[in-house]
């Protein structure tokens, strides 16, 4: 992928999120502050406007400048992981960029900034299974109904990171934010 096709991801990614802004506000406010919809939405927009004034001309300057513009904000837990994740994809994208290359890059900066595993209910549990997906061979396709899967699977467990960690058994029953703006973000990738 160029950076033209990478800039249309992460422009699909922020109208997604902006679609699913209430989705995930309200995932939010059953197991964590209620804030992740509006603050994905709001760092989204602000990384869409950074593009716009000056577009990044490789794959590294664009994932780092939407790495640096969601850390810088977007509030709660949400800003780092996603900021950390960019931001070891831009050290990893090359001037083309292999996707599970660079997503498992992003996966790794998300487990090292928020030491979670599989099974805790967070980004995780549908990051990883997009990646080895993708590592496996399989199509974007493939890498969306994996994350669709993890995000899924989410429901039943009981939360062992984050705020939703707080509420123990009260925390089953809900999808987990995280996994679900995690999925839209590969989702983008089909349009």
């Amino acid at each position: 992928m160029d950076t033209a096709a990478l800039t249309a991801w992460i422009r699909e990614f922020a109208r997604l999120i902006a679609a699913n802004k209430e989705l995930l506000t309200e995932l939010d406010s059953a197991i964590g502050d209620g804030d992740h919809g509006v603050n994905m939405d709001r760092g989204l927009t602000a990384v869409v406007s950074a593009l716009d004034a000056e577009p990044p001309e490789t794959p590294s300057a664009l994932f780092k400048k939407v790495g640096m513009t969601l850390i810088s904000k977007v509030g709660g837990a949400s800003g780092p992981l996603y900021g950390t994740a960019f931001l070891r994809m831009a050290a990893a994208a090359g001037d083309s960029v292999e996707l599970g290359k660079v997503l498992r890059a992003g996966l790794d900066g998300v487990v090292a900034r928020g030491k979670a595993e599989p099974g805790d209910k967070t980004m995780v549990d549908a990051l990883r299974p997009a990646v080895e997906a993708l590592e496996g061979g399989g199509s974007v396709q493939e890498a969306v109904r994996a994350a669709e899967q993890g995000r899924d699977a989410t429901i039943p467990m009981v939360a062992r990171k984050g705020r939703a960690s707080y509420l123990g058994e009260r925390s089953a029953g809900h999808a987990d934010p995280g996994a679900t703006s995690v999925t839209l973000l590969l989702k983008a990738l089909e349009a």
